[in-house]
């Protein structure tokens, strides 16, 4: 659940997100679920040339497994929050063991 609240606080952010297949897709972040499945709006294929018949696309849902890399904004990530939110989750899970 760590990365999926990393994501919550992204919405309403651009993002690039790179799937399996080597296209890559900019758009805002529109929603994420805890599978880590993204929906993006005012979506841009950044290789156009590689994927012409990508370039109609404005909206789109990725599913999390075909997802290989999430390009963040900079300076929307804080190392110091990522690290808290880390070690909750590892005495959370100790806690129940």
């Amino acid at each position: 659940m760590l990365f999926y609240s990393v994501f919550k606080r992204l919405i309403g952010k651009e993002i690039v997100v790179e799937l399996k297949n080597d296209l890559a897709l900019r758009g805002t972040l529109h929603s994420v679920d805890q599978y880590l499945n993204f929906k993006l709006c005012d979506v841009q294929v950044v290789d156009q040339e590689r994927f012409p018949h990508m370039i109609s696309v404005k909206n789109c849902f990725i599913r999390g497994s075909v997802v290989r890399y999430v390009q963040l904004p900079e300076g929307e990530l804080d190392p110091e929050v990522l690290q808290d939110s880390t070690r909750t989750e590892v005495a959370k899970e100790q806690a129940g063991k």
